[in-house]
């Protein structure tokens, strides 16, 4: 009689564990990028966007993570970004370049071009071909 043999899985056992989740999210509360909290965790971004993709619980941690992050930059902003010592205004150049960087879906500066002819109109408003029979 032949046995039938049990299948493991291949490759290396997953690193993963649901107690990550929280600390992801305590790392995103101290204002930490995902690449930061990767590195501070010890596991490349690869693995955690594997992760993410594999465990919805992970994926909502980053999610969670993000939020955080962007509240924890809006405070220091509020806070710190100050023009000078004698002023209580941000710079705000300073502030908008920065949180840009850190959340373009939210901060980017975009802008939209359009191009017009004279007073609104098209730039080319037909095209007329005519044909001339040569002299012979």
């Amino acid at each position: 009689m032949t046995e039938i043999a049990e299948k493991r899985p291949v490759g290396r056992p997953s690193l993963y564990d649901q107690a990550l989740c929280d600390k992801v999210i305590e790392l995103g509360k101290l204002g930490k990028s995902t690449e930061q909290i990767a590195s501070i965790l010890g596991f490349s971004l690869r693995v955690f966007y594997k992760w993410r993709d594999e465990y919805e619980e992970f994926m909502q941690a980053l999610e969670d993570a993000k939020q955080y992050e962007q509240y924890w930059w809006e405070e220091q902003a509020q806070a710190y970004l100050i023009e000078n010592r004698d002023s209580d205004k941000i710079n705000t150049q300073m502030w908008s370049r920065s949180m840009a960087a850190r959340f373009p879906k939210k901060y980017r500066e975009s802008t939209k071009t359009e191009i017009t002819g004279a007073d609104g109109a098209p730039l080319i408003s037909g095209i007329q071909v005519t044909f001339v029979k040569p002299n012979e």
